[in-house]
């Protein structure tokens, strides 16, 4: 696993903006930037992940709700702060947690891999198309006109977010509303995708030790996905963003 230019250049130019670190000052993201992937659907190794990942679901849920695991409740509060319902829009940890007793989806392997370490780690995570970017990523407080490519009532729509809310986005516009809930139309993982970016989210209580074990976890079975895989990495955090 060697670092490539294009992958050191993509997530050295990603950024928090200071509005997002006044609102949460514990917040850290991972940025890994992955080249050089075999593509392919779901298979065994991917389904043997998630079952793992399913069974920690089950054990870590044996005595208590979801809502209650630490790094959940820190999510909910934090969507609270730009105004968003924990209830009715829910992270992407939280999300798959609910789904874990009843099995988590199989879409491809990468989406499998990331989906399964996020569970393992308890740890939103998500993951992009490179292909399909438009400069690098930024997470930022939205102004309320950007735009957001997904679906409604079944069909493709542009929307909006809500000013103030906490979105990532490139060039072209938004690529994932509130911080970690729901992932536009354009840059998700596909069964062809070849590059990609992977964003890992922690609050306290995740300690740095914590999400970099679950970033190294990634980028290992990432490796295997191809005898010329390529990772970079970068963590962005409030002490680290520029004044």
């Amino acid at each position: 696993m060697t670092d490539t230019g294009a992958a050191h250049d993509f997530v050295e130019a990603g950024r928090v903006d200071a509005a997002v670190f006044a609102l949460r000052p514990d917040y850290r993201a991972v940025l890994l930037a992955v080249e050089g992937l075999v593509p392919g659907g779901s298979d065994e190794a991917s389904d043997a992940l998630l079952r793992q990942a399913e069974d920690a679901a089950r054990a870590a849920l044996e005595d208590r709700k979801v809502e209650d695991i630490p790094h959940v409740a820190a999510w909910r509060d934090a969507y609270r702060a730009f105004g968003a319902k924990p209830q009715r829009t829910r992270n992407s940890l939280e999300a798959l947690l609910r789904r874990a007793a009843a099995g988590l989806p199989r879409v491809n392997r990468l989406t499998d891999i990331y989906n399964a370490v996020s569970v393992l780690h308890q740890v939103p995570l998500g993951g992009e198309d490179l292909a399909h970017y438009a400069g690098a990523p930024r997470l930022v407080l939205a102004t309320g006109s950007e735009p957001f490519d997904t679906v409604a009532d079944g069909a493709p729509a542009v929307e909006s977010p809500e000013a103030g809310e906490v979105v990532w986005c490139d060039d072209a516009g938004v690529t994932c509303r509130r911080w970690n809930w729901r992932q536009g139309r354009r840059t998700p993982l596909r069964d062809d995708t070849t590059s990609a970016l992977f964003i890992l989210d922690a609050l306290e209580p995740m300690t740095d030790q914590a999400l970099l074990a679950a970033a190294d976890d990634l980028a290992a079975h990432l490796t295997r996905l191809g005898p010329d895989v390529r990772v970079a990495r970068r963590v962005l955090a409030a002490e680290s963003a520029p004044a």
